[in-house]
């Protein structure tokens, strides 16, 4: 069986499960997801991406979002959902919300589960991604397997 780590930072959509889910054809995988709460990641870089993508309303409302231990209960919902829709796409599916130290538990979970690669389902984060600071990019410097960068969609 094909093991994928799957960090995210919002719940799958039925487009995202589809695409995850039939990366490796008729292949059998089991996904690892990480919940990444989105209140933990910097609320002025999260506003420039959003005026880049010209979602200035979302800009606006970046000073509104949940932060810390307020950010926990959303993302643990959003967790369940997406461990619920993978594993009704017929894949198994585990998972737990990031709570300190993200990369260093990617690394860790990637090699306690022996994982063939990692995927990183995130919206696009123009800033971070040009400077190489994104979850992608700094995952492919530690955890030792392959890390592919995807665009989460949205319903």
């Amino acid at each position: 069986m094909f093991t994928s780590v799957l960090m995210i930072e919002k719940a799958l959509s039925s487009v995202d499960v589809e695409f995850v889910t039939t990366l490796h054809g008729d292949e059998q995988v089991s996904f690892v997801v990480l919940m990444q709460p989105r209140g933990d990641q910097d609320r002025l870089l999260r506003a420039v991406d959003d005026v880049a993508l010209g979602e200035f309303d979302e800009a606006v409302r970046e000073g509104d979002e949940p932060e810390g231990e307020q950010a926990v209960a959303p993302a643990s919902v959003a967790l369940e959902h997406s461990l619920r829709v993978l594993r009704e796409a017929g894949s198994e599916a585990v998972g737990q919300i990031v709570e300190d130290h993200p990369l260093d538990l990617l690394t860790s979970v990637t090699q306690e589960t022996g994982a063939n690669e990692v995927i990183v389902l995130t919206a696009p984060h123009y800033v971070e991604e040009f400077f190489h600071r994104d979850w992608a990019s700094r995952a492919r410097h530690k955890v030792g397997v392959p890390v592919l960068k995807l665009y989460a969609h949205s319903e």
